[in-house]
């Protein structure tokens, strides 16, 4: 498959590439993956530790630099810092993978938790922390997009498990459960990829969420079905296949293009979860 090649850009320049949620599972996977071809990785993660573990583990497999940048992603203001970072550090920024997540029911229990912000948890980590991650980022997108190198991009990395966003009460203050929390911030992922879709020019940054493969053996699962392997592959060729650039603005459930639930296409769902991520996201005076 042409998503197995090393990644290269224009003048055999090595792309940059972020992965959010990167200590562990899918994200440390990837990392190791896509390290091993030759690109330029970012991990994030959250615990110091594991952080410099993972970091010396691709280093070692990889015989490569890897960059590393930890923030809690259940707080805005770490969120913002985490991206200004990243940008000072690096103006041109090829992909990144909004990888990161909080499950049905780990950590914590099923029980609703929130944010520092005060946000329900799942919500805050698993969509509110890639919006203005993204948005603060796309300078450097844009930059990177804008050379010879072809589109930069953006991956959602979303769930077959979707709900509906329920706007008289996002926060689930009724009737909640963890599965419920979880699957519609999973699909809110999906409704911000295809909105930055329709906003961005797909020649510069092309926008995809998917589902990269089902209950993966990670420490949100408690019953593993496919491999780690899968996984990898799926997203890996979303965020580096040649054949996929200027893609935007699809779902895919593995490799196969699908369809999401129905809110997706909705315009005006779009923009009242557009508008309410600005709100909450917005930095507390």
């Amino acid at each position: 498959m042409a998503v197995a090649a090393r990644c290269r850009c224009a003048a055999d320049v090595a792309p940059v590439v972020l992965i959010t949620g990167a200590t562990d599972g899918l994200g440390r996977a990837l990392a190791h993956d896509l390290a091993g071809r030759g690109c330029d990785v970012l991990v994030h993660g959250r615990d110091p530790d594991r952080l410099a573990a993972t970091v010396e583990e691709i280093r070692a497999a990889s015989g490569r630099d890897v960059g590393s940048y930890r923030a809690d992603l259940a707080e805005l203001a770490q969120v913002r810092d985490l991206a200004d970072r990243v940008a000072a550090d690096h103006p041109r920024l090829h992909v990144l993978v909004n990888n990161a997540g909080v499950g049905a029911e780990v950590p914590g229990g099923p029980e609703r938790q929130e944010s520092v912000d005060g946000h329900e948890l799942r919500f805050a980590v698993n969509y509110l922390a890639g919006h203005p991650l993204t948005r603060r980022l796309l300078p450097a997108l844009q930059e990177a997009g804008s050379s010879a190198d072809g589109p930069a991009r953006v991956v959602m990395v979303s769930s077959a498990g979707q709900t509906a966003i329920d706007f008289d009460d996002v926060m689930l203050r009724r009737g909640y459960s963890g599965w419920r929390a979880y699957t519609q911030s999973k699909l809110a992922q999906i409704l911000d990829a295809f909105d930055l879709a329709e906003e961005l020019d797909p020649r510069i940054i092309t926008a995809t969420a998917l589902h990269p493969a089902t209950y993966m053996p990670t420490k949100i699962v408690p019953s593993p079905i496919s491999t780690l392997a899968e996984g990898v592959a799926a997203t890996a060729r979303l965020a580096v296949d040649p054949e996929l650039a200027g893609v935007t603005g699809r779902y895919y459930n593995g490799v196969r293009e699908a369809e999401p639930d129905p809110q997706a296409r909705d315009r005006d769902a779009r923009a009242r979860l557009r508008a309410l991520a600005e709100e909450l996201c917005a930095p507390r005076s």
